[in-house]
C-alpha cells in the first residue's frame, strides 16, 4: 500500500502498512488499493474489497487507515480505522426488527474474535428498501444493508484489523464462518503485494 502523502513516512505508519501486506484472507475476498482521503489526516491508505461466490458479488466494502502522528482527541490515539460493508439482503432477513442490533454484533464479535484491542468504537447500521414503480414496477423490492464502523487500534498490527474487516464482508454477504483451526488459502489475484 502506498500512503496518500508526500515526505518521509512515519515509522509507526510504515509498520502498520507492512502488517497489512499479504494478509491470509478467504479465497472469496478480493482487495484493490484505492486513494486514501487526503483531508482527514496527514497520512492515509485505503482498500476496496468485494466478496464473490460463483461469479456473483455478494458484498463490497472499503477499509481506510488514517494516521496523525500528533494524535487526534476524538480518535483517542494516532490511528483510526474506518470501514464500510454493503450487501443485498433477502426480504425475510431484511424484515427482522433486530437486524440493526444483529449487524452491529457482527462488528463487535469480529473485533473480539480477532483479539483486536480498540477504543472509541462507533458506527451505524443502515437498511435501505428500494421499491420500483411505473415501467420498473415488475422489479422485486431490493433491500441493502450498509454497515459503517470506525475504531482506534491499540497497536500497529493492522493486518489483524484488515482480516477481521474482510471476514465481516463475508459474514454480511451470508457466508458461513470458517471452522475453528481452518485457515483459508489466500487468493493470487488483486490486492496487496
Amino acid at each position: 500500500m502506498t500512503p496518500e502523502h508526500q515526505g518521509e513516512v512515519p515509522a509507526r505508519f510504515a509498520a502498520a502498512l507492512a502488517s497489512m501486506r499479504r494478509p491470509p484472507l478467504r479465497p472469496e475476498v478480493t482487495l484493490h488499493e484505492v486513494p486514501g482521503p487526503g483531508r482527514i489526516a496527514p497520512w492515509s491508505a485505503a482498500l476496496e474489497g468485494e466478496v464473490t461466490v460463483g461469479g456473483l458479488e455478494i458484498s463490497t466494502g472499503r477499509f481506510v487507515l488514517l494516521h496523525d502522528p500528533a494524535g487526534q482527541e476524538t480518535w483517542q490515539g494516532d490511528f483510526r480505522v474506518v470501514t464500510l460493508v454493503r450487501a443485498s439482503l433477502e426480504a425475510e432477513l431484511a424484515a427482522d426488527p433486530m437486524l440493526h442490533e444483529v449487524a452491529w454484533s457482527w462488528v463487535t464479535e469480529a473485533l473480539e474474535e480477532a483479539g483486536a484491542e480498540v477504543v472509541a468504537l462507533g458506527g451505524t447500521v443502515t437498511r435501505v428498501l428500494s421499491t420500483s414503480f411505473g415501467a420498473l414496477s415488475g422489479t422485486p423490492d431490493a433491500v441493502d444493508l450498509e454497515l459503517r464502523a470506525s475504531w482506534t487500534p491499540a497497536d500497529t498490527d493492522l493486518g489483524r484489523h484488515l482480516r477481521l474487516w474482510a471476514g465481516l464482508m463475508a459474514t454480511v454477504g451470508g457466508l458461513p464462518p470458517l471452522p475453528a483451526g481452518v485457515t483459508a488459502l489466500a487468493p493470487r489475484r488483486g490486492g496487496l503485494r
